[in-house]
C-alpha cells in the first residue's frame, strides 16, 4: 500500500476524496458519531422553532415536549440507518448512490441534493452572521448596515471553509469541544429561564390539535431530514464490522440531545416573547430576553456551532460535487458552495423581510427533495450488503453500475414519481401543489408522502438482484479516478 495514502486517515487535513477508503484505514468509532450529530444540530434555529409550535401550531407544554422526541428519533433514525451504507461502501453517500441509480442516472438525484446544499449552507451563514452582528451590538453597540452584513458573512463563510476544507480529523475534534461547551452554557441558560419564567403562564396554555402536532412533528423532523444523504459521509471510516445498532443509537441520541431542550427552551421563551416566532432576525432576541453576561457566550458558542454545521454541510456537498463529475479536489469543490452561500446569504439578509418564513419554506422544500433518495437508497440498502469499489469510480460503459446506457431505469422512476408526487402534497410560501389542502398536505407530511411513494414503488418494479460483491479490502484508486 502506498504510504501517503495510508497517512491520510490519521493526517490532520484530509485528501482523500469519494474513492471508498481502503479496510486497512478504517479505524474510526461508531461514538464519534454522537459528539458529530450533536455539533450537527447546534443552532438557535432550534429556539425559534420551537416558539413556532407555541405560536404559529398553538401546542402547549406537553404537545411541544411530545413533539421534541418524536422528531428527531423519526428523521435522525432515518439518518443512522442510511449512514450504515457508509460503513458496507466506505464512501460517501451520493458515491454509493451510482450503485443504485446508475453512473448516469445518479447524476439527476445528486444534482438535486447539491443544489438543495446551497440553500441550507445560505441559512446557516445568515444566521451565523445575524449571531455575529448580534454579539457585536450587545458588547459595543454597533448596529447593522450592509457593509456590517457582507463582512461577517464573509467571515463566517470563510471560517467555514477553512474547516470543512481540513476535512474529518478537525471536523471531529472541533465536533467534540463543541458538544461539551454548547452542553454547558446551555445548562446555564436552562436555569436562568427556570428561575426567571412565569411557569403558571407556560403549563396554564390549552393544547393545540393533533393536526397542529403533526404537523410540529413534521416542521422539526425536515432538519433532521436534510442530513440523510450525508450519514454515510460521517460513517465511511467505520470498520465493517461496526455495529449497525451503535450507528442509529449514536445518530439518534447526539442529535436529540440537543434538539429536545432547544426546541422546549424555544417554547417556554415564546410565553413571554410571542413575536419570537416571526421574529426578522432569528438570534437578537436572545440578547434581549437573557443577560449579557449569558447571551454573549452563548451566542459565541452557538456561533462555533452553527460554523459547524456548515462545515459538516460543505464537507458532504464537496464530495457530491465530485460524484457530478467535477475533476477538482473536494476542498475546491467546497470553495463553490461557499461562494454561492455568500452570495444568497447576502440577497437573504438585505432583501428579504421575513427570514423565518423564507427557512420554513426552504426546510419544507429541501426535505421533499431529499426524500425521493431516501425512499429508492433505503429499500435498495435492505437487499445490499456491500459494494464493488471498482464499479463504483468506474464511470464507463464496462462499470458493473452502468446498468442501460448509465441509468437504473427502476430507481430513476420510483424516484422521480415520489419527489412529483411529493411537490404535490406541497405547500409553501410561494408555492402550493395541487392536493396541499389534503391531510398529509396540511400536516407538512410532504416529505413523508415522498418517502413512501418512492420506496414502495422502487420495490415492486421489477429489478435483478443486486449482485453480491466480495467484501475484501478496496483497491486503491488513483486521484485522477477519484474526482471523476
Amino acid at each position: 500500500m502506498d504510504h501517503t495514502r495510508a497517512g491520510e486517515a490519521s493526517s490532520a487535513i484530509e485528501t482523500r476524496g469519494i474513492e471508498p477508503v481502503p479496510d486497512s484505514e478504517r479505524r474510526g468509532r461508531v461514538r464519534e458519531l454522537f459528539p458529530t450529530w450533536v455539533a450537527a444540530n447546534i443552532s438557535v434555529l432550534l429556539l425559534t422553532m420551537g416558539a413556532g409550535l407555541v405560536v404559529s401550531n398553538g401546542l402547549n407544554f406537553y404537545q411541544v415536549l411530545l413533539v421534541a422526541i418524536l422528531a428527531p428519533v423519526a428523521s435522525y433514525g432515518i439518518v443512522g440507518f442510511l449512514a450504515i451504507a457508509g460503513k458496507r461502501g466506505g464512501a460517501p453517500g451520493m458515491t454509493l448512490s451510482r450503485a443504485v441509480f446508475g453512473q448516469r442516472g445518479n447524476l439527476f438525484p445528486g444534482a438535486v441534493t447539491w443544489i438543495a446544499r446551497w440553500g441550507w449552507e445560505t441559512i446557516n451563514a445568515v444566521t451565523g452572521a445575524y449571531a455575529v452582528l448580534t454579539i457585536l451590538n450587545l458588547l459595543f453597540g454597533i448596529k447593522s448596515n450592509t457593509v456590517l452584513i457582507v463582512v461577517t458573512l464573509l467571515f463566517f463563510v470563510g471560517c467555514t471553509f477553512t474547516v470543512s476544507g481540513m476535512g474529518r480529523t478537525v471536523l471531529l475534534l472541533c465536533n467534540k469541544w463543541s458538544a461539551y461547551l454548547f452542553g454547558a452554557f446551555s445548562v446555564a441558560v436552562l436555569v436562568y429561564l427556570v428561575g426567571h419564567t412565569h411557569w403558571s403562564q407556560v403549563f396554564s396554555r390549552p393544547g393545540g390539535s393533533t393536526a397542529a402536532l403533526i404537523a410540529g412533528v413534521g416542521t422539526i423532523a425536515a432538519g433532521g431530514i436534510s442530513w440523510a444523504p450525508s450519514g454515510a459521509d460521517f460513517a465511511r471510516y467505520l470498520p465493517r464490522r461496526a455495529s449497525d445498532k451503535g450507528i442509529v443509537g449514536n445518530t439518534v441520541g447526539g442529535a436529540g440531545i440537543v434538539v429536545v431542550p432547544l426546541v422546549l427552551m424555544g417554547a417556554v421563551m415564546a410565553v413571554g416573547t410571542p413575536d419570537l416566532a416571526s421574529a426578522t432576525d432569528p438570534v437578537s432576541f436572545i440578547g434581549k430576553l437573557l443577560p449579557t453576561w449569558i447571551s454573549v457566550p452563548y451566542l459565541l458558542i452557538a456561533l462555533i456551532g452553527m460554523l459547524l454545521i456548515n462545515s459538516m454541510s460543505m464537507y458532504s456537498a464537496g464530495f457530491t460535487a465530485q460524484t457530478l463529475g467535477f475533476r477538482i479536489p473536494r476542498a475546491a469543490a467546497v470553495s463553490v458552495n461557499a461562494v454561492i452561500s455568500l452570495v444568497f446569504g447576502s440577497l437573504l439578509m438585505i432583501v428579504a423581510t421575513s427570514f423565518i418564513s423564507s427557512f420554513i419554506s426552504f426546510l419544507t422544500l429541501l426535505a421533499v427533495s431529499f426524500s425521493a433518495w431516501i425512499g429508492v437508497f433505503g429499500v435498495d440498502m435492505l437487499h445490499r450488503r456491500s459494494y464493488d469499489a471498482k464499479a463504483l469510480m468506474d464511470t464507463s460503459r464496462s462499470s458493473a453500475y452502468w446498468y442501460k446506457g448509465g441509468f437504473a431505469w427502476q430507481a430513476m422512476t420510483a424516484w422521480a414519481a415520489g419527489l412529483a408526487c411529493g411537490l404535490c402534497f406541497t405547500s409553501i410560501s410561494w408555492f402550493s401543489g395541487p392536493l396541499a389542502s389534503s391531510w398529509p398536505g396540511r400536516n407538512g407530511l410532504g416529505w413523508a408522502v415522498t418517502i413512501v411513494v418512492s420506496a414502495v414503488l422502487y420495490g415492486v418494479l421489477p429489478r435483478r438482484r443486486p449482485s453480491r460483491t466480495p467484501a475484501a479490502e478496496p483497491a486503491e484508486v488513483t486521484e485522477a479516478a477519484a474526482t471523476v
